[in-house]
This record gives structure tokens, sequence and C-alpha cells, in this order.
């Protein structure tokens, strides 16, 4: 069979550029002919620049054209190159000469095969079958060639267009949305790289693609944006945006506190292993359960008492918790506590029980009142409260009272069946005050005051506390409709959440209650539908919520960061299976947690100078490829590095121009134009400092638990 290559070296032999003059797997040294164009070559149909690093090159063999990279130009000395038809003295002249060479990255074989209607059109395949030999012919490629390099072959791969090859006179550089974000994508580079740009072309750009008719795309981007950079960019394709202070048009962000999973609060709350993590998840099943009973003042009662008989149980079994020593005794106030809360419900309740919770509460005091003493103390001069140890018998006792309630409030509740984890609405103020008195109950007070504070604190916040509140008309069902996008995407393909104004030490607790929920509810949907719903996640500023983690990591007390880029490498290994895309769009690739970068199918690298960072991206392209990404460091804005899965072979692409009212807000400060009064930026501070400290009025009223407060009593 005739190789189409050779009928086109035959017909375009002015193509030659030089031989071969050494081959390696790797590497391929090319000697260049006196006559190669010396700068731009004018043979190929169209002027181009030749020799250019990262150009491509053609060297014909039997089963088509090992493509070549060039990564290295230079010139040797070497001995005067004899020409055909000139005088064989010229081997007698034994001088040092400048011959030029060129060094090529083997790439793949661009085979020429027939379409259709169309003969000899070519097709470029990754790796090479066969390698050149010493002295074979090197070809400039036509601009029909290089076009076949550096564009899609196939139909699906042409679905989306993001920018133009310059190296390949300007052809178009497509990718298939499927490879592009079904296998995550990282967008790469410095701050004014165009970074951002690109993030917003490749949502705008693909909505745009998929649009049928007057049929809106059944998409759905949900972009977690830190910097409030994206609010404005997509304002013409009916974009859902989340804030914490909404403006005309916006939603304001609402992540109820209901919504986080025991993991989430324990990270936020830096919840120790021992006693406040057990405690806490204690206290989220049982607020969960009596919301889901709609649970009435009995069963809140028999719930407490019930809590109170577990802790009594616990406590017979270990005499330790009851005989210690004066002035380490503990059980006294947890008594104390307890008999105060029974009077407390006593004097609440109106139906039969109120006589025997009276009763009940003095029985339990006066246990407690038979080991309490004072002494006076001569050093601080005052009269000091303590308990004596108490024994087997008291604490027998005070079961039995507590059998006694239990006995004449009927049957006894099922054991809990909500998980603590289960996404069931309830006012985190009552979280804090169960906590209390389960704590008052356990004895344990001492060890839970921190936890506790941490929540009030969350729900004073003026700007956090509307974001993690109950809200009595959000549902999650809501929730999930109005974030994620509900039937068909009617409420729009695009949700921003804007995370600019929310306090550095919850974001990361908030960022990896989204991620996580959406997560989740995609993993559901493939479940019940049993086919996956493409969702994409775009985290901007990817490298301070997927932080690379420390050797020396507490994994006991996971902090929010740890448990943020935990939650995030979990979407990294497992949201592909269930249809949920992540774009990670980061100007720090080396503090990027390795997990997560190596679960990246597809990279966009726009220009990078940290060396660091550079040595990074650098791994991620075979090692005969390294020499492409040296050209990071001196991109211009808008040019990146496409390589990975959505592309065929490594491609310089001028990313497509975004117009001004499309692009993010990120563009740089106007230093000169203001200091020169070419532009006003007048100032009012009071109107910020209004809007900073302002304090938002909490909706609805808060019914409190029952007080758990320390009785008057204390400890020697």
């Amino acid at each position: 069979m005739t190789n189409p290559f050779r009928n086109i070296v035959e017909e375009v032999s002015s193509l030659t550029v030089g031989q071969v003059e050494s081959v390696s797997p790797n590497e391929i040294r090319v000697l260049l002919e006196l006559q190669a164009p010396q700068a731009t070559a004018l043979n190929t149909g169209i002027p181009s620049g030749f020799p250019r690093i990262n150009n491509y090159l053609l060297i014909p063999n039997e089963v088509g054209a090992v493509v070549g990279l060039i990564v290295w130009v230079g010139v040797e000395r070497s001995k005067y190159p004899q020409r055909p038809g000139m005088s064989k003295d010229f081997g007698l002249v034994d001088l040092p000469y400048p011959s030029r060479k060129l060094t090529l990255v083997p790439l793949g074989t661009l085979a020429a095969e027939s379409s259709g209607d169309f003969a000899n059109r070519f097709r470029l395949r990754r790796g090479v079958t066969v390698f050149p030999s010493v002295g074979d012919s090197v070809l400039l490629p036509t601009d029909e060639q290089l076009r076949a390099i550096v564009q899609a072959p196939n139909k699906e791969d042409q679905r989306l267009s993001i920018g133009v090859s310059p190296l390949a006179g300007n052809a178009v550089i497509t990718v298939d949305p499927d490879k592009l974000f079904g296998r995550h994508l990282a967008v790469l580079g410095n701050t004014g790289s165009g970074k951002s740009c690109s993030v917003a072309g490749l949502i705008r750009w693909s909505l745009q693609e998929s649009k049928r008719g007057d049929r809106k795309p059944n998409a759905r981007f949900i972009v977690l944006d830190p910097n409030g950079e994206y609010s404005k960019s997509f304002s013409d394709l009916n974009v859902r945006v989340f804030r914490i202070s909404p403006a005309d048009g916006e939603k304001p962000l609402k992540v109820p506190a209901w919504m986080w999973n025991a993991h989430e609060w324990s990270a936020f709350c830096q919840a120790a292993p021992r006693v406040q993590r057990p405690l806490l998840q204690q206290a989220l099943r049982e607020v969960k359960e009596s919301q889901r009973l709609a649970e009435s003042l009995e069963r809140t009662i028999a719930r407490a008492f019930r809590t109170f008989y577990r802790s009594l149980v616990a406590d017979r079994s270990d005499s330790s918790r009851y005989m210690e020593k004066p002035g380490k005794n503990d059980f006294g106030q947890k008594l104390q506590a307890f008999a105060e809360s029974a009077h407390y419900y006593g004097e609440l309740i109106q139906t039969g029980q109120k006589a025997l919770l009276q009763t009940i509460a003095s029985r339990i005091k006066a246990i407690a009142d038979r080991r309490f003493k004072t002494f006076f103390d001569d050093k601080q001069k005052k009269e000091v409260e303590y308990y004596q140890a108490f024994n087997d018998r008291d604490v027998d006792e005070a079961i039995s009272a507590v059998e006694e309630y239990l006995e004449g409030f009927g049957p006894s509740r099922p054991d809990l069946t909500v998980s603590e984890d289960a996404p069931i609405p309830f006012d985190a103020e009552e979280l804090a005050d169960h906590i209390e008195q389960l704590a008052m109950q356990q004895g344990n007070i001492q060890y839970l005051d921190t936890l506790i504070l941490r929540i009030r604190m969350m729900i004073a916040d003026g700007r956090l506390g509307p974001v993690v509140k109950k809200d009595a008309s959000l549902t999650f069902e809501g929730w999930l409709e109005t974030y994620i996008g509900d039937n068909l995407a009617q409420n729009g393909p695009v949700a921003v959440l804007d995370m600019s104004l929310i306090p550095s030490d919850v974001i990361h607790t908030i960022m990896a209650v989204i991620a996580r929920v959406i997560f989740e509810a995609t993993q559901r949907y493939k479940r019940i539908n049993g086919s996956s719903l493409p969702t994409v996640l775009v985290l901007e500023e990817a490298h301070t919520f997927v932080r690379r983690g420390g050797e020396a990591e507490d994994h006991d007390v996971l902090s929010p960061a740890q448990m943020c880029r935990q939650t995030f490498e979990r979407i990294a290994r497992e949201g592909r299976k269930f249809g949920l895309g992540l774009v990670l769009s980061s100007q720090r690739p080396s503090e990027l947690s390795p997990t997560v970068l190596a679960q990246c199918n597809t990279f966009l690298l726009h220009r990078i100078v940290n060396d660091q960072d550079q040595q990074l991206v650098s791994k991620l392209v075979p090692d005969n490829l390294g020499g492409l990404l040296k050209e990071l460091p001196s991109l211009p804005s808008r040019r990146a590095i496409l390589l990975g899965w959505a592309c065929s072979i490594p491609t310089l692409v001028d990313i497509h121009e975004l117009p001004i009212a499309q692009r993010p807000k990120s563009e740089d400060p106007d230093f000169w134009d203001v200091w020169t009064g070419e532009k006003e930026r007048p100032i009012d501070w009071k109107k910020i400092a209004d809007e900073w400290t302002k304090s938002q009025p909490q909706s609805g009223s808060h019914k409190a638990s029952p007080p758990a407060t320390r009785p008057s009593r204390g400890v020697l």
C-alpha cells in the first residue's frame, strides 16, 4: 500500500528543513539544512515562524509521520557540511562551522485516513509505534496538518470552543465538556494571568453551546466564590446569587446549622474525642429526635429523666465517680442540678405528673444534701462548701427515684432512630442549651464551657447568625431546589455563592457543608433514579480550602480547615461516579492537596512564576514534555497551556476574550488614575462602619430549654 506521506513529501519537498541526527525514546536530535528558514517559513501555505520553541515538525515513516515538539534550538560547531553538486574539496577543510540544530520531543503519530468524501485527511494518535532512523527527513507541517495536530479528531471533542492555537495558524481549539468537567479540571496560574476569566468563560461557553432553540440548558454550575468576583459575570444567564447582605435581585445566603453533620459540628467546635464529642453527638440526636416527633412537654421531661438515668447507671458501674475524696467530687453537683431541673418541670406541667415530679425533685435533693458540708477556711477567710464522698446506697436511691418516675410515665419510648447527621431542622440555640443541660446532669460542665460558648458566639454574630440560624420558611427540600437547581434547571443554570463576608473562623465549615450536601444529593439522586445528575462544583481560591496537610496533624481533633480538605478530597475521588465534576482554581498549586490534584485529569495552566509551583506542575506531564512548561513564567494574560484528558496533546491556547461586562471582578486596581485624579474614589467611612458593625435582629422568638444552672453550693 502506498504511504500517503511519501506522496506528500514528493509533492512538497521544499518543506524539508533537516535530517534526523540521533534518536532516543524521549528525544530526537535534528541537524537543520543550510537552506532551512532562519526566522519565517513562507512555504507552508501561510507565513509561520521557524524555528520556534514549542512548534511542531514531522518525520515521515511507513505508518504516517512522527509529530515532534521543538524544545531546544541552538548552534553547535561541526565540520563544514558537504552539499550535493559541490566540490569534494570542501571535505578537506577541517575548520569548525556553526551548524543549527534542534531537539524534538515525540508526541504521537499523524496518520492519513479517508473519511467520506474527503481523502487524505489526518488524525493524530498518541504514542509512537515506529521511531525514525538517523538521516530521515524532517518536514515543516502544512496548515492542514497543523490543524490536525492541535484540533480534536472526534466530533464529540469539538463541542466546546475555548480558544485558538497561536502555534498552529490560530486553529480553533475545542474540547468535550464530558471530559473537561466529568473528570475534574484544575485552572492554575498567578493572579492577573486570566485564570478567573477562563473559569467564567468555560461556564458561559458551555451553556451557550448546549442551548437548543428556545430550550434552556439543563445544566448546574455551583460557584463557591470567597472573593465575590462572579456575582455580575452571569447576569444575563438567569444566575442565582447568594450573599450575606444581598442586593436587589440577590438572595440571602443560608447554610443553617441543622444541615451540619456531627463531623462538621465537631470540627467547628474543636470537640475533644473523649468527653465533648460523644456528648455533642448525643445532644444532636436528641434535639433532632425531638423535632421529628414534635415533642410534647411530657416527652421532653421523660427524655431528660432517661438521660439522667443512663448517667446514674454509668456512675454505679464505676464507684470512683461518686466515692472520690472531697474536693474532686462532682456527683453532688449533678444531683443538685437535676433536682433543680425536675422542680422546674414540676412547675411547668399541668397534668397528674406534677406532684410526682415535685416528690422526685425533693428525694434527689435530699440525697445530695446528706453529703453537703461546710467549713471555715482560715486562709481564704470565708465559709467553703463541698460534698463528701457518696456511697452505693446513695446512688441506688437516686436510681430508684428516677425509675419510679419513668414507670409512672408509662411505656418507655423506643430507642432513638434519628442519626446525628440527619438534616432535620432545629434551632442552634436549643442545641447549646441542651448540651449544657446534659453536661450538668453528667457532671461534665467544666469540660463543655468552651464548646457551648463557640455555638452561642456563632449565633450572636451579626453577619453569621442569619446564615446559620433556623428559618421557618426554609425546608431541606427547598434548600436543595434553590441552591442546586430545580427540575430542568428552570431557576437558572448557575448559582454563585458569595462567601466574601463570612468570618474566617467559620468559612471552612460553611464551604465543607455546602460541598458535602451537594455531593450527597448527587449520590442519592443516582441511587434512586439509576442515572447521574450532571453537576459542576467550582471552587475559587482552592489552595485556601483544599490545602496540603502537614505530617504532624492531630487527627483526634480535626480543625475546620482539615475537615474541609477531607470533604473535597472525597469529592475528587468519588464525585465522577455520581456526575459531580470539580473545577479548582488556584494561584498556588504547590499548596494544594496532592490527593485532589492527582484526581484532576485536565489542566489549564496560565502564567506561573513561583519555582515551587513550577516544579509541581512539571510533574503533571510526562518527563519528555517538561520543557513545554518552561514557557509558563512568560505567558501573557489569556494565554495558557491545555493538557490532560480533554486534549490529545499539550497545546498552547489563546483563550477567547470575554466582554468587560462578563468578566469576574478581579481586575488590577487603578492606582495611578486615582492618584492623578483621573478616577474619583469618594469615601464615606461612616457608611462602611455602620454596615460593618450592624447587628442583625433575630427573627422569631426563642423558647429556651429548662435552665441547667450550676447549684449554688461549690466544691472544695
